[in-house]
Protein backbone atom coordinates (compact mmCIF):
# COMPACT_ATOMS: atom_id res chain seq x y z
CA UNK A 1 0.00 0.00 0.00
CA UNK A 2 1.26 3.48 -1.58
CA UNK A 3 0.30 6.75 -0.99
CA UNK A 4 1.87 9.28 -3.87
CA UNK A 5 1.22 12.50 -3.98
CA UNK A 6 1.31 14.56 -7.92
CA UNK A 7 3.18 17.86 -8.25
CA UNK A 8 0.88 19.54 -11.11
CA UNK A 9 -0.29 22.64 -10.79
CA UNK A 10 -4.34 22.99 -9.04
CA UNK A 11 -7.56 23.65 -11.18
CA UNK A 12 -9.61 26.58 -8.79
CA UNK A 13 -11.99 23.93 -8.26
CA UNK A 14 -9.22 21.58 -6.83
CA UNK A 15 -8.03 24.68 -4.41
CA UNK A 16 -11.67 25.31 -3.13
CA UNK A 17 -12.25 21.36 -2.52
CA UNK A 18 -8.96 21.44 -0.49
CA UNK A 19 -9.14 24.84 1.11
CA UNK A 20 -13.22 25.20 1.92
CA UNK A 21 -15.39 21.41 1.52
CA UNK A 22 -12.45 19.04 2.82
CA UNK A 23 -12.86 20.39 6.73
CA UNK A 24 -16.49 20.25 5.69
CA UNK A 25 -16.65 16.81 4.42
CA UNK A 26 -14.74 15.42 7.21
CA UNK A 27 -16.99 16.84 9.79
CA UNK A 28 -19.96 15.42 8.06
CA UNK A 29 -18.07 11.97 7.15
CA UNK A 30 -20.73 9.79 8.93
CA UNK A 31 -23.40 11.03 6.60
CA UNK A 32 -21.11 10.55 3.41
CA UNK A 33 -20.18 7.40 4.02
CA UNK A 34 -22.09 5.54 6.31
CA UNK A 35 -25.48 8.04 5.16
CA UNK A 36 -24.86 7.35 1.47
CA UNK A 37 -23.96 3.39 1.81
CA UNK A 38 -27.40 1.83 0.34
CA UNK A 39 -26.13 3.44 -3.36
CA UNK A 40 -23.08 1.29 -2.99
CA UNK A 41 -24.68 -1.76 -1.38
CA UNK A 42 -27.24 -1.50 -4.34
CA UNK A 43 -24.21 -2.14 -7.17
CA UNK A 44 -21.50 -3.30 -5.61
CA UNK A 45 -22.77 -7.10 -5.36
CA UNK A 46 -23.52 -7.09 -9.18
CA UNK A 47 -19.99 -4.82 -9.92
CA UNK A 48 -18.00 -6.25 -12.65
CA UNK A 49 -15.26 -6.50 -11.18
CA UNK A 50 -12.82 -9.76 -11.24
CA UNK A 51 -10.12 -11.42 -8.91
CA UNK A 52 -6.48 -10.37 -10.42
CA UNK A 53 -7.62 -6.99 -12.12
CA UNK A 54 -6.18 -3.78 -12.18
CA UNK A 55 -9.45 -0.80 -10.43
CA UNK A 56 -8.98 2.71 -10.89
CA UNK A 57 -11.35 4.25 -7.93
CA UNK A 58 -11.41 7.55 -9.39
CA UNK A 59 -12.53 10.36 -7.29
CA UNK A 60 -12.60 8.04 -4.15
CA UNK A 61 -12.61 10.71 -1.48
CA UNK A 62 -12.27 8.41 2.26
CA UNK A 63 -10.74 5.35 0.28
CA UNK A 64 -14.48 3.24 1.33
CA UNK A 65 -15.12 2.32 -1.82
CA UNK A 66 -11.72 1.72 -2.69
CA UNK A 67 -11.21 -0.81 0.28
CA UNK A 68 -14.36 -3.01 -0.73
CA UNK A 69 -12.71 -3.03 -4.84
CA UNK A 70 -9.10 -4.37 -3.63
CA UNK A 71 -11.21 -7.40 -1.64
CA UNK A 72 -12.57 -8.09 -4.55
CA UNK A 73 -10.02 -8.32 -6.73
CA UNK A 74 -8.29 -9.94 -4.75
CA UNK A 75 -4.20 -10.03 -3.59
CA UNK A 76 -3.61 -10.97 -6.99
CA UNK A 77 -4.98 -7.57 -8.02
CA UNK A 78 -4.61 -3.94 -7.50
CA UNK A 79 -6.43 -0.95 -6.95
CA UNK A 80 -5.28 2.86 -7.63
CA UNK A 81 -7.55 5.29 -5.18
CA UNK A 82 -7.29 8.97 -6.52
CA UNK A 83 -8.56 11.71 -4.97
CA UNK A 84 -7.37 15.49 -5.41
CA UNK A 85 -7.54 15.57 -1.98
CA UNK A 86 -4.67 14.44 0.54
CA UNK A 87 -6.65 14.68 3.29
CA UNK A 88 -9.64 12.49 2.26
CA UNK A 89 -6.99 9.55 1.38
CA UNK A 90 -5.28 9.57 4.50
CA UNK A 91 -8.73 8.30 5.87
CA UNK A 92 -8.34 5.60 3.40
CA UNK A 93 -4.90 4.48 3.90
CA UNK A 94 -5.62 3.98 7.74
CA UNK A 95 -8.78 1.61 6.64
CA UNK A 96 -6.53 -0.07 4.44
CA UNK A 97 -3.82 -0.98 6.86
CA UNK A 98 -6.77 -1.70 9.45
CA UNK A 99 -8.34 -4.11 7.30
CA UNK A 100 -4.56 -5.50 5.81
CA UNK A 101 -5.19 -4.78 2.59
CA UNK A 102 -1.55 -4.31 1.21
CA UNK A 103 -3.50 -3.85 -2.43
CA UNK A 104 -4.00 -0.38 -2.69
CA UNK A 105 -2.21 2.59 -4.36
CA UNK A 106 -3.69 6.26 -2.91
CA UNK A 107 -2.59 8.80 -5.41
CA UNK A 108 -3.24 12.28 -4.94
CA UNK A 109 -4.38 13.55 -8.56
CA UNK A 110 -6.71 15.46 -10.50
CA UNK A 111 -8.71 12.38 -12.36
CA UNK A 112 -9.21 15.09 -14.89
CA UNK A 113 -5.55 15.57 -16.40
CA UNK A 114 -3.75 12.47 -14.66
CA UNK A 115 -1.25 11.09 -17.83
CA UNK A 116 -2.91 7.55 -17.60
CA UNK A 117 -1.13 4.57 -19.58
CA UNK A 118 -4.43 2.40 -20.40
CA UNK A 119 -3.67 -0.28 -17.80
CA UNK A 120 -6.77 -0.97 -16.03
CA UNK A 121 -9.29 -3.22 -16.66
CA UNK A 122 -12.28 -1.05 -14.66
CA UNK A 123 -13.09 2.64 -13.74
CA UNK A 124 -15.18 3.22 -10.89
CA UNK A 125 -16.65 6.71 -9.19
CA UNK A 126 -19.10 6.51 -6.43
CA UNK A 127 -20.59 10.37 -6.63
CA UNK A 128 -17.13 12.12 -8.00
CA UNK A 129 -18.03 12.47 -12.20
CA UNK A 130 -20.78 15.28 -11.11
CA UNK A 131 -18.00 17.81 -10.37
CA UNK A 132 -15.64 17.30 -13.29
CA UNK A 133 -15.36 21.09 -14.79
CA UNK A 134 -15.47 19.52 -18.45
CA UNK A 135 -17.36 15.95 -18.41
CA UNK A 136 -16.41 15.07 -22.12
CA UNK A 137 -12.63 16.20 -21.48
CA UNK A 138 -12.60 14.37 -18.22
CA UNK A 139 -15.00 11.15 -19.28
CA UNK A 140 -11.89 11.03 -22.18
CA UNK A 141 -9.23 10.92 -19.78
CA UNK A 142 -11.16 8.42 -17.64
CA UNK A 143 -11.44 5.79 -21.17
CA UNK A 144 -7.65 6.56 -21.55
CA UNK A 145 -7.09 4.71 -18.29
CA UNK A 146 -8.66 1.68 -19.50
CA UNK A 147 -7.39 -1.56 -21.42
CA UNK A 148 -9.25 -1.80 -24.39
CA UNK A 149 -12.23 -3.36 -23.29
CA UNK A 150 -12.38 -1.98 -20.48
CA UNK A 151 -15.10 -1.09 -18.40
CA UNK A 152 -16.46 2.39 -16.83
CA UNK A 153 -18.99 2.31 -14.03
CA UNK A 154 -20.08 5.36 -12.10
CA UNK A 155 -22.47 6.52 -9.83
CA UNK A 156 -24.02 9.86 -10.04
CA UNK A 157 -27.20 11.35 -9.00
CA UNK A 158 -30.37 11.59 -10.58
CA UNK A 159 -32.57 14.78 -10.84
CA UNK A 160 -33.52 17.25 -7.94
CA UNK A 161 -37.46 16.14 -7.63
CA UNK A 162 -36.00 12.36 -6.90
CA UNK A 163 -33.26 13.58 -4.76
CA UNK A 164 -34.99 15.69 -1.48
CA UNK A 165 -32.39 15.07 0.69
CA UNK A 166 -30.95 17.68 -1.15
CA UNK A 167 -32.83 19.55 -3.07
CA UNK A 168 -35.76 20.29 -0.21
CA UNK A 169 -33.42 22.21 2.27
CA UNK A 170 -32.25 24.74 -0.28
CA UNK A 171 -35.73 25.48 -0.86
CA UNK A 172 -36.19 26.09 2.62
CA UNK A 173 -33.09 27.90 2.88
CA UNK A 174 -34.15 30.16 -0.09
CA UNK A 175 -37.13 31.76 1.41
CA UNK A 176 -34.74 32.93 4.12
CA UNK A 177 -31.52 34.05 1.76
CA UNK A 178 -31.20 34.98 -2.04
CA UNK A 179 -29.79 32.44 -4.36
CA UNK A 180 -25.77 32.46 -5.21
CA UNK A 181 -25.14 34.54 -8.22
CA UNK A 182 -22.93 33.41 -11.15
CA UNK A 183 -19.70 34.29 -9.31
CA UNK A 184 -20.34 32.28 -6.04
CA UNK A 185 -17.16 29.90 -5.17
CA UNK A 186 -17.88 26.65 -6.18
CA UNK A 187 -16.13 22.70 -6.36
CA UNK A 188 -17.79 22.33 -9.85
CA UNK A 189 -21.06 21.99 -11.78
CA UNK A 190 -22.58 20.48 -9.14
CA UNK A 191 -24.73 16.96 -7.97
CA UNK A 192 -27.11 17.05 -10.55
CA UNK A 193 -24.74 17.85 -13.26
CA UNK A 194 -25.55 14.47 -14.55
CA UNK A 195 -29.10 13.89 -13.93
CA UNK A 196 -29.99 13.94 -17.54
CA UNK A 197 -29.45 10.53 -19.33
CA UNK A 198 -29.51 11.84 -22.66
CA UNK A 199 -27.18 14.38 -21.67
CA UNK A 200 -24.65 12.17 -20.39
CA UNK A 201 -25.14 9.43 -22.50
CA UNK A 202 -24.19 11.93 -25.24
CA UNK A 203 -21.08 13.24 -23.26
CA UNK A 204 -20.00 10.06 -22.87
CA UNK A 205 -20.44 8.77 -26.19
CA UNK A 206 -18.16 12.39 -27.39
CA UNK A 207 -15.71 10.72 -24.97
CA UNK A 208 -15.24 7.66 -26.70
CA UNK A 209 -17.46 5.23 -24.99
CA UNK A 210 -19.79 2.74 -26.38
CA UNK A 211 -22.33 -0.29 -24.63
CA UNK A 212 -23.62 2.59 -22.40
CA UNK A 213 -26.04 1.13 -19.93
CA UNK A 214 -28.67 3.28 -17.44
CA UNK A 215 -29.95 1.61 -14.01
CA UNK A 216 -32.27 3.80 -11.96
CA UNK A 217 -31.52 3.14 -8.00
CA UNK A 218 -33.76 4.78 -5.51
CA UNK A 219 -32.63 4.15 -1.39
CA UNK A 220 -33.30 6.19 1.11
CA UNK A 221 -30.28 8.60 2.61
CA UNK A 222 -29.35 8.83 6.45
CA UNK A 223 -29.38 12.26 7.09
CA UNK A 224 -28.09 12.13 10.48
CA UNK A 225 -27.96 10.70 13.69
CA UNK A 226 -30.95 13.27 14.63
CA UNK A 227 -32.90 16.35 13.15
CA UNK A 228 -30.05 18.93 15.16
CA UNK A 229 -27.21 16.63 12.92
CA UNK A 230 -29.57 16.35 9.72
CA UNK A 231 -29.55 20.11 9.87
CA UNK A 232 -25.82 21.11 10.55
CA UNK A 233 -25.08 18.59 7.60
CA UNK A 234 -27.88 20.62 5.43
CA UNK A 235 -26.19 24.09 6.33
CA UNK A 236 -22.61 22.81 6.13
CA UNK A 237 -22.48 21.31 2.53
CA UNK A 238 -24.52 20.73 -0.16
CA UNK A 239 -27.19 22.81 -2.13
CA UNK A 240 -28.49 24.24 0.85
CA UNK A 241 -25.23 25.15 2.27
CA UNK A 242 -23.61 26.81 -0.73
CA UNK A 243 -26.32 29.33 -0.34
CA UNK A 244 -25.75 29.47 3.33
CA UNK A 245 -22.13 30.02 2.51
CA UNK A 246 -22.32 32.25 -0.06
CA UNK A 247 -24.96 34.52 2.23
CA UNK A 248 -22.49 35.50 4.25
CA UNK A 249 -23.00 38.03 7.54
CA UNK A 250 -26.74 37.36 6.58
CA UNK A 251 -27.03 34.28 7.08
CA UNK A 252 -25.96 34.39 10.43
CA UNK A 253 -28.59 36.79 11.24
CA UNK A 254 -31.02 34.32 9.93
CA UNK A 255 -29.66 31.12 11.80
CA UNK A 256 -32.62 30.90 13.65
CA UNK A 257 -35.46 30.76 11.32
CA UNK A 258 -33.89 29.32 8.77
CA UNK A 259 -33.02 26.27 11.30
CA UNK A 260 -36.89 26.63 12.73
CA UNK A 261 -37.93 26.15 8.89
CA UNK A 262 -35.54 22.70 8.77
CA UNK A 263 -36.75 20.81 12.06
CA UNK A 264 -40.34 21.80 10.77
CA UNK A 265 -38.87 19.53 6.96
CA UNK A 266 -37.00 17.03 8.88
CA UNK A 267 -39.18 15.87 11.80
CA UNK A 268 -41.70 13.76 9.54
CA UNK A 269 -38.69 12.21 8.52
CA UNK A 270 -37.31 10.82 12.09
CA UNK A 271 -36.90 7.48 12.86
CA UNK A 272 -35.68 5.15 15.77
CA UNK A 273 -32.12 4.89 13.74
CA UNK A 274 -31.79 8.96 12.50
CA UNK A 275 -33.27 10.67 9.52
CA UNK A 276 -33.63 9.24 6.76
CA UNK A 277 -35.21 10.83 3.15
CA UNK A 278 -35.40 9.47 -0.41
CA UNK A 279 -32.61 10.16 -3.28
CA UNK A 280 -32.43 8.23 -6.41
CA UNK A 281 -29.26 7.67 -8.45
CA UNK A 282 -28.14 6.62 -12.13
CA UNK A 283 -25.68 3.83 -12.38
CA UNK A 284 -24.09 4.09 -15.67
CA UNK A 285 -21.85 1.74 -17.26
CA UNK A 286 -20.05 1.75 -20.38
CA UNK A 287 -17.29 -0.12 -22.77
CA UNK A 288 -14.07 1.51 -23.89
CA UNK A 289 -13.61 -0.16 -27.73
CA UNK A 290 -10.08 0.62 -27.88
Amino acid sequence: MTLTHETQDDSEFVKFWNSVLVPKFIAWKHVLVGGLSQHSDAIFPRLDVRPGERVLDAGAGFGDTACMLAERVGPEGRVVAMDCCDAFLDFGRKDAARRGLANIDFVVADVERHPFEGDFDLVFSRFGTMFFSNPVAALKNMRRALKPGGRLTHIVWRDRADNPWLSAAKDVVLRHLPAPGEDAETCGPGPFSMASRELVEGQMRAAGFDDITFERVDAEVRMGNDVEDSIGFQIALGPAGEVVREAGELAVQRDGAIRADLRELLRPHVTGDGVWMGSSSWVISARNPG
